[in-house]
């Protein structure tokens, strides 16, 4: 018998299984598609040498995780590499707000009206951010809080709406600058804890930066399979599992999938009926005959760029694509540029350039053609330089990962108390009705994105249980 099975291979679920192989505990990772990953792969989607991320990209909650930072992912070919700006946010007459791993850089671009507001905000809480980003992403009660005043204090910021915490900024580049930082997890910018969710990107920013991995994000999900090897862990691909009685026993079993997923597997009914799926991407890769013609300076040397002409268009799109039910006309686009960093992915002179917008839960139009003429504003040219484009709307991207119900790559709503309280409202998030199933994906606190997190709580809690045992 094994002490532990783990139910997919993403970011979570490999996390949650290096961190109890690490504990002297038997594990083995079962797969559905064919290769590992999840959130975190990279494929030639376009042509052949162009290697895009299907879905991750950039990663700076990644490079900030106090998991893989316990971790010697680097012995394993993990590599970050940053760019010259981790983001900028260009605006149509040819500024640019940035967000800099300078705190006064990042301050100057937002005009000197909020120069000091700036300031004042991020500098408290960056003096402590590595206790903090380990607090805030351990809640709720997987380790007690190692500084309770930083982070009661963030909370009395962070908790409120993020609408409410940019009425400190006076002029519209800090607005729009921040209410894109809380659109990266699709919430509406007037939900509860959106506050936090900007200031936890911001923060991050000026920590570590917003780097991707060379070679693609498939490096990280390699990296931890290779040390999960090393450890005495295994992994079994094209490896589907509709039913507990699909595995091997154990003592054990961890799954990294949705909650309607895991109470269809483990037979617990309407267990999550209450969970509550949001908004979609529609995703495009780009080959490009060269870097994207953008009109201000500072995107052209920024991994991430975002876009969207104010605080107000950025919401309307948002609110649009999560409660009017319709594809945003002028879609707030997430962009990265890989190769402005690490040219290996793509032939000599191209580039590969990654971009989405939100839709509905699954939509099925097509938003390219809105995609790129939003782009052409801030690039004009842009068409010019693609090569070929790999589109991908949310049912295709449920088809690629199951966790992704109906195209929503947050699994699940970031709204409300499900911000925080995911995916029930419960203490003890990771368990499930049954002693020896456990729930690690992103499903599960602190939520979306590739920082395995989830994983480590999770493990956490079955570690526990498994000494207890």
């Amino acid at each position: 018998m094994l002490d532990a099975v783990v139910v997919g291979a993403g970011p979570n679920g490999l996390t949650a299984a290096v961190e109890l192989a690490r504990r002297g505990f038997s594990v083995a990772v079962f797969e559905a598609r064919d290769a590992i990953g999840g959130g975190a792969r990279t494929e030639e989607l376009t042509l052949p040498g162009f290697r895009h991320d299907p879905c991750s990209a950039a990663h700076p909650l990644g490079v900030n995780s106090p998991a893989f930072r316990a971790l010697p992912l680097d012995r394993y070919g993990l590599e970050w590499l940053h760019a010259d700006l981790p983001m900028a946010h260009p605006f149509p007459d040819g500024t640019a707000a940035i967000l800099s791993r300078s705190v006064g850089e990042t301050a100057a671009s937002l005009g000197p009206r909020d120069a000091g507001a700036y300031r004042r905000l991020v500098e408290p809480f960056l003096r402590h951010w590595d206790t903090l980003a380990r607090d805030f992403m351990s809640l709720p009660l997987t380790a007690l809080p190692r500084d309770p005043v930083t982070l009661a204090r963030f909370g009395l910021v962070g908790l409120p709406p993020s609408t409410w915490l940019t009425r400190r900024f006076r002029d519209e580049p800090a607005k729009t600058l921040f209410a894109g930082l809380v659109a990266h997890v699709m919430a509406p910018l007037t939900g509860f804890a959106t506050g936090a969710i900007g200031l936890v990107f911001a923060l991050a920013a000026h920590a570590r930066g917003w780097p991707v991995a060379r070679g693609g994000s498939q490096s990280i999900s390699d990296a931890l399979a290779a040390y999960l090897k090393d450890l005495g862990g295994a992994i079994h691909t094209d490896y589907e599992v509709k039913r507990l009685d699909d595995l091997p026993p154990a003592r054990a079993y961890v799954f990294d999938t949705s909650p309607t997923a895991l109470a269809r597997i483990a037979g617990f009914g309407r267990y999550y009926e209450g969970y509550r799926y949001g908004p979609a991407v529609f995703k495009v890769d780009y080959a490009l005959d060269g870097p994207v013609p953008w009109t201000a300076e500072e995107p052209r040397r920024a991994g991430t760029v975002q876009i969207g002409r104010s605080s107000a268009e950025i919401g309307t799109a948002l609110r649009e694509a999560s409660r009017l039910g319709r594809a945003p006309d002028r879609p707030f686009l997430i962009t990265v540029q890989p190769s402005v960093v690490d040219p290996g992915r793509a032939p000599d002179g191209k580039q590969v350039f990654w971009v989405y917008g939100h839709v509905p839960n699954g939509w099925t139009g097509d938003l390219t053609d809105t995609i790129e003429r939003q782009l052409e504003r801030y690039a004009p040219g842009f068409r010019d330089r693609v090569l070929a484009r790999a589109t991908a709307g949310p049912p295709e991207l449920a088809a690629r990962n199951a966790n992704y119900v109906g195209g929503d790559i947050a699994s699940g709503a970031v709204s409300g108390l499900q911000t925080i309280l995911r995916p029930k409202l419960s203490l003890f998030p990771y368990s499930t009705p049954h002693p020896a199933v456990y729930l690690c994906s992103s499903a599960t606190p602190p939520g979306p994105g590739v920082h395995g997190m989830s994983g480590h709580n999770a493990a956490k809690a079955v570690w526990r249980r498994l000494r207890r045992t």
